[in-house]
């Protein structure tokens, strides 16, 4: 993935979310092992490797995945009260000036969570099932405006498309929005999954352009954009 973005020089770079797993904060029994601080000094080490194959211009973004917001979130059954002051990543006296370089948007599922560049559109991802790709591409669309012919990007599932698709209503009737998954940078046979499925799972990135000016008709002309996979 590295290599691909030195090649591709972009200007703006988003990371779909989960950037952490958020195992070592969790209420619950657990076998992790690991620290707080040591998915913080990961996931920082991570974010430089990628930083220090972009142009110095380039615009980062990180749209937070469910992961992160289980760190952040002020729900009892993902983090105890007491230690929440302690679990803002930004603040981090080591690796917190990594962190605000990026410009991040909250886990939610409305305008706020949704980062646009032009026509395209990116998101985490909320629902996991087989056509939750499409299914939140609408919601999506319609939350954004409703209008016809925008691309919407997303992960969460962990199941990259094979290419650009376009939403259908049925096999033979499309519809006007268009959608990708990036799937997973993360490992794609975790401890948690010995009991699941993840042959789906892959790791691709979504490669395009668009442009920035708002359109008064938007059409498929003003985006392009192809899924390159890779090898786990």
């Amino acid at each position: 993935m590295l290599s691909s973005l030195s090649d591709n020089s972009p200007t703006h770079f988003i990371m779909l979310g989960d950037l952490f797993d958020a195992g070592a904060v969790s209420v619950h029994p657990h076998e992790f092992e690991h620290s707080l601080e040591h998915e913080y000094e990961k996931a920082c080490k991570y974010l430089i490797d990628i930083m220090n194959v972009l142009p110095e211009e380039t615009k980062l973004v990180w749209t937070h995945g469910n992961h992160d917001d289980n760190i952040l979130a002020k729900d009892p059954r993902r983090s105890p009260r007491g230690l929440r002051s302690l679990l803002s990543w930004n603040k981090h006296y080591e690796f917190g000036e990594t962190f605000r370089k990026w410009k991040q948007l909250p886990y939610s599922k409305s305008k706020s969570g949704v980062y646009k560049l032009g026509q395209v559109f990116f998101y985490h991802g909320y629902d996991a099932s087989c056509n939750s790709d499409q299914l939140e591409t609408l919601q999506i669309a319609n939350i954004m405006g409703g209008y016809a012919h925008r691309l919407f990007i997303r992960g969460h599932t962990h199941r990259p498309t094979v290419g650009i698709e376009q939403c259908k209503r049925t096999l033979k009737i499309k519809l006007p929005w268009y959608y990708a998954n990036a799937g997973t940078m993360g490992s794609l046979n975790p401890d948690y999954m010995n009991r699941k499925d993840s042959s789906g799972w892959g790791a691709a990135m979504v490669v395009g352009e668009a442009s920035l000016s708002e359109p008064r008709r938007p059409s498929t002309s003003d985006w392009d954009a192809h899924v390159v996979q890779f090898d786990g």
